[in-house]
């Protein structure tokens, strides 16, 4: 039975606590995140920190970007997802194979990773962790954000990860919305729908 997580997640801009700004202030974007014992959560300069590597006994990185290279160590995989960070991007069709390798690698961790780690890699380990952990979107999410409160998913990887979440229980546990615009007077706009919500500012070298 799926068990119903009532949470409304801003697009690009979720709520957080005073705790967790504290939490995420002191925590680089770029470092090294724990989800599991045996996976990894980071940005583009993880991997290419081989001491860490090898002290996380990582055998398997999964690179989720167009353009930052895959380092070659002895004893470790890299595999590319190639997929910008766009609102329009297809990384669904990536996420049974990378949950599917995730799973597979019994030789010893893994890294995956994009240019923040803020956005790619946490949908992908999102969806590894809905269809190989068993559990929910919500559930996903609040794990992943545990270890790592700074990720932002863009508005069009949390609607292929409602999609996701809906095709393997027949339902969905969270609810996605962009936050209400405030005009110059301090007046609340109109609400934009998922698929109309404007791209949340980023630097282009992030979505490489």
């Amino acid at each position: 039975m799926v068990q119903v997580c009532q949470q409304l997640i801003f697009c690009g801009r979720e709520t957080q606590s005073s705790q967790e700004r504290e939490r995420e202030q002191g925590t680089s974007f770029m470092s090294l995140s724990q989800i599991t014992p045996t996976l990894f959560l980071g940005g583009s300069d993880a991997p290419l920190n081989r001491a860490l590597v090898a002290r996380k006994s990582i055998t398997l990185i999964v690179n989720a970007t167009l353009s930052h290279s895959c380092p070659t160590y002895p004893g470790v995989e890299c595999i590319r997802v190639a997929v910008p960070d766009l609102p329009t991007a297809r990384l669904s069709d990536h996420f049974d194979r990378v949950a599917a390798r995730i799973h597979n690698n019994r030789a010893g961790g893994t890294l995956v990773h994009c240019a923040a780690g803020m956005s790619r890699s946490p949908a992908l380990i999102m969806a590894y962790l809905m269809k190989y952990k068993g559990v929910t979107l919500c559930q996903a999410h609040n794990w992943v954000r545990q270890s790592r409160p700074s990720i932002r998913l863009n508005e069009g990887f949390w609607d292929q990860l409602l999609d996701y979440e809906k095709g393997l229980y027949g339902k969905n546990t969270v609810k996605v919305a962009a936050p209400l615009e405030v005009n110059k007077m301090g007046k609340m706009m109109h609400r934009y729908s998922l698929r109309d919500v404007p791209s949340s500012p980023r630097l282009g070298w992030f979505r490489r």
